[in-house]
């Protein structure tokens, strides 16, 4: 399967894999490519897999009742992007799962990765983090929302992601951050 030794790597980053448990995992993710502009995921939709991203850059969004889009996610190569709370009670989503480029993703289901969690139990180890850090960036997000200027969220992103700003476009990393286009080139400008 290509491009599933990435995924194996962070597994393996947090816990030890067997050659068995390797051909487990294997067998539980499938490979999908995912045009750009086209969706994984609509809202009113359930969620029905992770999706680990080996190649390529996604967008999770809500669009709210006057038709604006509020970006909820980016995710990029090497990364997970899901809608968790639909994915684990399995009822509709809120959000649109997208690619903002031609991407190639494994996939598992719930079914799959309950079942994987029972035949390498030491992969609930990895999950466990993995979730944690996402509750704990989602926290920090809004935080950061919050509290912080416009102008240190931005500064945060260009730290922890500066590939993002060749990738992706502005008009997408505005509303990531939470200000109209128009705000992020003044703090552009200003840098």
């Amino acid at each position: 399967m290509r491009d599933v030794g990435k995924l194996l790597y962070y597994f393996k980053k947090w816990s030890y894999i067997t050659d068995e448990d390797e051909l487990l995992i294997l067998s539980a993710f499938e490979p999908v490519e995912i045009k750009r502009r086209k969706s994984v995921l609509e809202s009113g939709q359930t969620c029905k897999y992770l999706y680990f991203i080996t190649k390529g850059c996604l967008r999770s969004f809500y669009i709210d009742s006057k038709g604006v889009e509020h970006i909820y996610q980016i995710r990029m190569d090497n990364s997970w992007i899901s809608d968790l709370e639909s994915f684990f009670v399995q009822q509709p989503s809120k959000y649109h799962i997208e690619a903002i480029e031609d991407s190639q993703l494994l996939q598992i289901s719930k079914e799959k990765l309950e079942q994987l969690l029972v035949d390498v139990p030491r992969l609930e180890r990895y999950f466990r983090i993995l979730f944690q850090k996402a509750y704990v960036n989602a926290l920090s997000r809004l935080n950061a929302t919050m509290w912080e200027s416009a102008m240190d969220r931005y500064n945060e992103m260009l730290k922890e992601q500066p590939e993002i700003f060749q990738r992706v476009p502005l008009a997408y990393i505005a509303s990531y951050l939470g200000i109209t286009p128009e705000s992020l080139s003044r703090i552009r400008k200003q840098r």
